[in-house]
């Protein structure tokens, strides 16, 4: 309620009345404030209990996706409240200690709006006013995405003394005939592998800015600019396996199987390199291969080169490779936790709960001693990890004894010993770690993608899902931004970059010699 206070009436019936009036709405504000607040304070409890089912004893039972659009919405809702109620989100502030907002990245490019006053003359006595200081504060703003035509003018020479006619050659273009810039192939392809963002909504993004490409141009696109990167995924895999210690898994995709009306289920197998937890000096990598199927030859056809450590899950056919003899396995005690994970949850089973407690002992070691180097990994396993894992077998054991032999509890207990020998091999080497999460984490990205695109087209598509994966997760890995790389070796390439020198454009490589330049 506006008032007047230069024009109050000067009836006392209309005083005490307006004074009423004015008492109604405070307590209205109130009570409405008091809602928004409660709201407020209900929303947050429900963030509260959806962090503890994500990193709580039940963390295991709530998608980590599914986890992060609930919790976006939650915010969301939050955000209107106090939008809504300003006095609700003073009251809400000022029950935090310092604010959790940081300073804005020193290398955006900052663009100065000047806000001044209307003259420069005091309005209180009418003398001159000067300069003493001003404020500034910072917005971060968004410049959409920009498409371009870059026209390529060959002027042409003619010879009036022979007649002929000169004119500088056309360059070479990543597409044959294509429209498509290096820097437009680069986005279209992060789009696709980095961001899931499938070709047909791209197709309607790029409507939106008003230029139409067709889903088959995209399409045919991705294809041949696949086509060029592939030789580089090949010295991706050469690094890779080069190692003596390396990370494998595999994990499921769907494929358009044409002929049957219906989607196949093909394979991609993931290979990581990655020496950072104990230190080692060679850079991260992780490469994919794609197969239609699972049988064991893939990863034997894939590792020929290898010989070494090989940290995998317990799928048999890794199991095969050790017959060589230049292969040892060594297992992830992360599949073996969940294994009695489940059956916790499932039962509430005390033999469970003391399997997890004695794993968790293991784990909190790993963290003490993460990032120091592989002997000094090995010099404290072998005093405090060693005699937890001696004293965890014979206990097994006992513990597979005394229990039915048909039940759940029973198949962990013998999954565990099974693999005994492999579940102890990071106990005498410092560079294995104690579970397969680096190749976990690189798997994660290939689900996200599989959500939003539903199934590749073909087996030719899987294959070049395993081409963009390659090059964008290694650039991830190696802190590299993957459309600036993936533009610059687009053009690189195309310009003829010597196959011989491939190396140079491998992301540690490249961030290199993008310092030096």
């Amino acid at each position: 309620m506006d008032i007047d206070l230069a024009a109050l009436p000067s009836d006392v019936d209309t005083l005490h009345q307006l004074v009423r009036d004015l008492a109604a709405q405070v307590a209205g504000d109130r009570s409405e404030l008091a809602q928004a607040q409660a709201e407020i304070d209900r929303l947050k409890l429900i963030i509260r209990r959806f962090q503890r089912a994500q990193f709580g004893r039940r963390s295991e039972r709530i998608d980590g996706d599914q986890l992060a659009l609930g919790l976006e919405d939650l915010d969301a809702d939050i955000a209107r409240l106090q939008a809504r109620h300003p006095a609700a989100s003073a009251h809400d502030a000022g029950s935090q200690a310092t604010s959790r907002r940081q300073g804005l990245p020193e290398h955006l490019p900052r663009e100065d709006i000047a806000i001044d006053i209307d003259e420069r003359v005091c309005p209180c006595c009418g003398g001159a006013l000067h300069v003493i200081g001003e404020t500034v504060s910072e917005m971060l703003d968004f410049v959409p995405a920009r498409l371009r035509v870059l026209r390529i003018r060959r002027p042409k020479y003619g010879c009036r003394a022979c007649g002929t006619i000169h004119q500088a050659a056309a360059p070479e273009r990543p597409i044959a005939k294509g429209m498509a810039s290096p820097g437009l192939l680069a986005h279209v392809l992060v789009s696709k592998y980095c961001d899931h963002t499938p070709l047909y909504r791209q197709s309607q993004i790029f409507a939106r800015h008003g230029v139409e490409i067709e889903r088959s141009t995209l399409a045919n696109w991705v294809g041949g600019a696949c086509w060029r990167l592939e030789p580089l995924q090949a010295r991706l895999a050469a690094h890779v396996f080069e190692s003596d210690k390396i990370f494998a898994d595999d994990t499921p995709i769907p494929v358009l199987d044409p002929g049957r009306g219906r989607t196949k289920t093909g394979r991609l197998w993931v290979y990581t390199r990655d020496d950072r937890p104990w230190g080692g000096p060679d850079p991260p990598a992780v490469v994919y291969f794609y197969s239609p199927d699972r049988k064991a030859e893939r990863p034997a056809s894939h590792l020929e080169a290898f010989h070494g450590i090989l940290q995998v899950d317990g799928y048999a056919g890794f199991e095969r490779l050790t017959e060589r003899g230049d292969i040892v396995l060594a297992a992830c005690w992360a599949h073996t936790r969940r294994k009695f994970f489940d059956v916790h949850e499932a039962t509430g089973s005390p033999i469970a709960a003391e399997a997890l407690r004695r794993i968790a002992e293991l784990y909190a070691i790993e963290a003490s001693i993460r990032g120091r180097t592989a002997g000094e990994h090995r010099t404290v396993r072998n005093t405090q990890s060693r005699p937890l894992v001696e004293a965890m077998k014979p206990w097994l054991e006992t513990q597979l004894g005394r229990i039915p032999g048909r039940g759940g509890l029973a198949d962990a207990i013998r999954y565990t010993l099974s693999r005994w020998p492999a579940l102890c091999h990071f106990l005498d080497d410092g560079r294995i770690e104690l579970d397969n999460n680096s190749v976990e984490r690189a798997i994660r990205p290939v689900a996200l993608g599989r959500k939003n695109h539903l199934f590749a087209g073909s087996d030719g598509g899987a294959e070049r899902w395993a081409t963009g994966c390659s090059l964008v997760a290694s650039a991830k890995l190696n802190d590299v931004e993957p459309f600036t790389y993936l533009r610059d070796i687009l053009q690189r390439m195309t310009e003829g970059h010597p196959m011989s020198r491939l190396d140079e454009l491998l992301p540690w490589n490249w961030a290199k010699m993008r310092v030096k330049h």
